[in-house]
């Protein structure tokens, strides 16, 4: 089993120990969860770094150690963290459009540079073109039709689509946040660069991350919820200006 979805899977369906239930999801759900997060689903993740070709072409970054450092960061800390709790909010606010609506504005708004809102918004739609042509349900379609041309930030989608088919909310921002880490590992992998196992070594390192940030996301009211990674957003400015790019962020 390739070591990416063998982390995926422990992810999923081991016991978040923090947590008073245990997660539970049957094998339908994680094989829809697993076709979401894929590499190879459509939604263009793999053209973005998220500040990382930046800090890799300074120094910032120079090895597994402190790539899993700076990656556990932003999901402790960034904008893993703040998509976090605004999945679980989305998820929570599925059946009310204006509080939505709102959500999304919010997500919209909660990113610190240009290139980090591209990031989340043309993931965001391309996430719910497809998983409407894919996984369609009326939800995703009265969604889509209520925003137009406004942003649908990706954290915003996925929180919509998983509610509308009824996933277990602990295990799809699981899937989510080792999306997350897993997609700025292969763009460093190539960056720095780092060999395969060095990049899974990295990933394995971050899964007691997740482990703690998901239960912290599950209970942060939103009015509790902020971010503090100065130097990653500080990157991501100094990146759209970077005279060799790879990334779009």
């Amino acid at each position: 089993m390739p070591a990416a979805t063998a982390t995926i899977i422990t992810m999923i369906t081991g016991t978040i120990t923090a947590m008073t239930t245990t997660t539970s999801i049957s094998a339908g759900d994680l094989y829809r969860l697993m076709a979401w997060f894929s590499p190879g689903y459509p939604i263009g993740a793999f053209s973005y770094s998220h500040g990382i070709e930046y800090a890799v072409e300074t120094g910032v970054v120079k090895t597994a150690a402190d790539l899993s450092q700076w990656i556990g960061h932003v999901l402790r800390h960034g904008a893993g963290w703040v998509d976090a709790v605004l999945l679980k909010e989305a998820y929570a606010a599925a059946d009310d459009p204006a509080a939505l609506a709102d959500l999304a504005d919010l997500a919209a708004a909660w990113r610190g540079s240009q290139e980090m809102a591209l990031e989340a918004n043309q993931q965001g739609g391309s996430f719910l073109s497809v998983t409407r042509a894919t996984w369609g349900h009326p939800a995703l379609d009265d969604f889509a039709q209520s925003r137009g041309d406004e942003p649908v930030p990706l954290c915003i989608a996925v929180g919509l689509a998983a509610a509308a088919h009824r996933l277990d909310l602990p295990a799809v921002l699981a899937a989510y946040l080792h999306a997350f880490a897993a997609n700025l590992v292969s763009a460093a992998v190539r960056l720095i660069p780092l060999g395969q196992t060095d990049g899974q070594r990295a990933l394995a390192a971050l899964l007691p991350v997740v482990d703690s940030v998901l239960p912290c996301a599950l209970a942060c009211p939103l009015e509790d919820c902020g971010t503090a990674a100065p130097m990653v957003d500080l990157c991501s400015m100094r990146h759209e200006t970077q005279y060799t790019r790879l990334f779009r962020s």
